[in-house]
């Protein structure tokens, strides 16, 4: 959506496990404290090296990707299913919570603005486009 929509390349990348990833920069920096030589942790090198928003999107609750959050080589926006007691489609579901594509989409676009990367009009447009937030002031899950 980000290329075919708004010309913004991206990359997507699936994490199979936060908590492994989150040993993995717990272990660095132990290692570092004591005195060794370590490479940096997994999340920092394989992300290093791209540029551009990171977008941390889940079925789960937020915290699960916080864990690696320190670790990210520069802001990380996490987007959470933080509620319980719904039931519904899995599509539905990402709506409701704003986990869905065209949430993920409208947070790289936000983070691309507060880097002076696209203008605020895009936002705007995007969120016509995709009719995003439109209905309500505070997200559902919030209240």
């Amino acid at each position: 959506m980000l290329r075919d929509d708004w010309e913004i390349d991206a990359a997507v990348w699936s994490v199979t496990s936060f908590s492994e990833l989150q040993r993995d920069g717990i272990s660095s920096e132990r290692s570092a404290r004591l005195g060794e030589i370590v490479d940096a942790p997994y999340v920092n090198t394989a992300l290093g090296t791209s540029a551009g928003p990171i977008i941390a999107a889940t079925d789960y609750v937020r915290t699960v990707p916080e864990l690696i959050h320190a670790y990210a080589p520069r802001r990380c926006v996490i987007l959470g299913t933080d509620g319980f007691g719904r039931s519904d489609t899995r599509q539905a579901l990402r709506e409701f919570f704003e986990v869905d594509r065209k949430s993920i989409v409208i947070a790289a676009l936000k983070v691309l603005h507060d880097e002076g990367v696209v203008e605020s009009g895009v936002i705007e447009k995007a969120r016509r486009h995709y009719t995003y937030g439109a209905e309500e002031r505070f997200a559902s899950w919030l209240k």
